[in-house]
């Protein structure tokens, strides 16, 4: 009769649980610097303050997003959801990359309108307000840098932050531009080629989110490399049904069908020795292994060599 082993090391890194204080930084700072950059926006006539301003907005609806699914993480599973609500932040990456998609392709289209009746601005003023938006986007990314490294939910929103600091640094050089030559055409330009800088930086965010919406193996992990490591267990003469994929966007989870030669003799050992290799080769923690005989593999309902 097959083995069964749910070998879990629950000592996971919970990063993101030390981020609320700068979501809530983030957040009161932005929803302030939308309420000055619109009005100011509008005083100026400055398309580019004003698509700043509602890029800001979605970047506050994104920050919230995120934060909100860290908090949901928190939550205990169930009888109903057992691994809980941590998938959440899964659902939140790829929700902050349709809307910073679906605001750079707002933005696009309103330069483009714009740039076939170029108007005059005031150019100084939006200088100031977009400089103020520069220093308040670039120490809110700050903020989330470390994390985006490895927490996909961070990820996306230090990319709404870093993405804010970078339409603003244009809007900056659009109306310095605008001072030097008197080009009227140049706000709706420098406007259109940071939409296209953000969207191509923003489409690895949608991509892997995606991915792991679809349970797609993780993109840190190579699954030729994790086949092969388990293969060199002593004793394992072959693997199946090999699974891995994202529980939340810290933290992947894998199953598989161990065959052990004859005789078999599965120990503590070997579980102990295929959880660590897993935890410190690939980072990944949640690890369930059925160990099996030769006939027992032969039986199993289903056998996915992958």
């Amino acid at each position: 009769m097959a083995r069964m082993s749910h070998d879990h090391n629950h000592h996971h890194a919970h990063a993101p649980a030390a981020y609320g204080r700068a979501f809530a930084l983030g957040v009161a700072l932005n929803v302030g610097f939308v309420a000055i950059e619109a009005f100011y926006g509008w005083q100026t006539q400055s398309l580019a303050l004003l698509a700043d301003a509602g890029h800001n907005l979605s970047d506050v609806a994104g920050l919230l997003l995120a934060w909100a699914a860290i908090a949901a993480s928190r939550l205990s599973p169930t009888a109903r959801h057992t691994y809980g609500w941590r998938r959440g932040s899964i659902l939140a990456s790829f929700a902050n990359a349709v809307i910073l998609l679906l605001a750079m392709g707002s933005l696009g289209w309103e330069a483009i309108q714009r740039l076939q009746e170029p108007s005059p601005i005031h150019a100084g003023t939006v200088m100031v307000v977009a400089g103020i938006g520069v220093v308040i986007n670039a120490a809110t990314a700050a903020l989330f840098m470390a994390g985006s490294k490895s927490d996909l939910n961070i990820r996306g929103a230090f990319l709404h932050m870093a993405a804010d600091a970078l339409v603003s640094v244009g809007v900056v050089l659009s109306g310095a531009l605008y001072l030097w030559q008197g080009w009227s055409w140049i706000d709706p330009v420098v406007s259109l080629v940071i939409a296209g800088v953000i969207i191509m930086g923003t489409w690895s965010l949608f991509h892997q989110s995606l991915r792991l919406l679809f349970d797609g193996v993780p993109e840190s992990v190579d699954l030729g490399a994790v086949r092969q490591s388990l293969l060199e267990l002593p004793g394992v003469i072959r693997l199946h049904d090999l699974h891995v994929w994202a529980i939340a966007t810290d933290e992947n989870a894998l199953t598989a069908h161990l065959v052990l030669g004859e005789p078999p003799q599965p120990d503590s050992r070997l579980l102990h020795l295929a959880q660590q290799r897993l935890h410190e080769r690939f980072e990944i923690r949640h690890v369930t292994l059925q160990l099996e005989t030769h006939e027992q593999a032969l039986t199993c309902p289903v056998v996915n060599c992958v």
